[in-house]
Parts: C-alpha cells; structure tokens; sequence
C-alpha cells in the first residue's frame, strides 16, 4: 500500500497527472476503484488522471449522468459514479461491458455499490477526510509491484511535502 498526505486540490490533480502515466503504459488497461465519503476529492483524482493522459476540457462528475466517456490519444477512459444507483445489478445497465472490452481505463466512484457486479480492481483507493487535506490510500490487490510508477509528487522526495503555491484545501 501506498499512503499520500494530500494538502491541497493541487496535489491531488498533480498526484492524478502523475498516476496517469503508470495507467496509460498497462497493456490490457486498468480498473481503479476511487472509495470514500461525500466531497473528499474522488473526482478530483480523476479529474488530475485525465488530464495527465490528455484531454484537455473540463471533466464533470458523473454523480448525475452515472457515466462520462472519453476517448483520448493516450487510451480510452470511462468514468463511473455508482452513488446513485438502487441495487448493485443496476451496474448492467451501464455500459460496463462495453468499458471492460477494450484496453480501457475504468474509474469507478463509490465502488460498494456495485458490490458482487463488478470486475476485480487492478487498484484500490480510499480517500480520507483529514481536516482540510486529505490522506489517499492506494492498494494493488495483485501485488505491491503494480505501484511501481506512483512515486511521488511532481518529482520531489518526499510526497507528502506541501507545494510552495499557497494552499488551496481540496
């Protein structure tokens, strides 16, 4: 597992950017589960990992629509929030199968909704409340080696290290 103190919006898009590059490189594409409570940055991640494979607009979050589509020249993404949804076999009838076909990226919001409906994630992660930051827990269920590529923020040693921007909380 890897642990990301996260000061600010920022970093999150920076560690988002960042984690991009390891997504675009897998082969056979990557499903991520993006967990924790309401505004503590899941679609900020996302956003910042959309931005680091390429696409340039502006990434809305698919609480409403369930699902946003992008077709990028790094690799296909498909962006779920499953907040919404009444039962996990709703998950059926939106277009997983189509996301999965392929050597796509799948994001995945609020993962325990779909329970028992969906494809074992390449990764895990959980985002916490820690007063205005936020601390990202990152776990690769098939092996510590599928962190590789992480690293750290934006080049510098330590990732937990606040930028020099003023803040701004996530």
């Amino acid at each position: 597992m890897q642990v990301f103190d996260i000061p600010t919006e920022d970093a999150m898009l920076a560690l988002g950017k960042r984690w991009a590059r390891r997504l675009s490189s897998i082969d056979d594409g990557a499903v991520v589960f993006l967990a924790g409570p309401l505004g503590a940055g899941k679609t900020t991640l996302a956003r910042g990992i959309l931005r680091g494979m390429g696409h340039a607009g502006a990434v809305a979050s698919p609480t409403y629509t369930l699902l946003e589509h992008y077709d990028l020249p790094a690799r296909e993404v498909w962006h779920f929030d499953l907040y919404r949804l009444e039962h996990p076999r709703d998950v059926e009838t939106l277009g997983l199968r189509d996301a999965l076909a392929g050597a796509a990226v799948v994001l995945v919001e609020w993962p325990e909704r779909g329970a028992g409906k969906l494809p074992a994630a390449n990764y895990e992660v959980e985002i916490l409340h820690r007063g205005d930051a936020r601390r990202v827990q990152v776990r690769a269920p098939n092996g510590a080696a599928n962190l590789d590529g992480l690293g750290n923020l934006e080049g510098r040693e330590n990732p937990n290290t606040a930028p020099a921007e003023s803040p701004r909380p996530c």
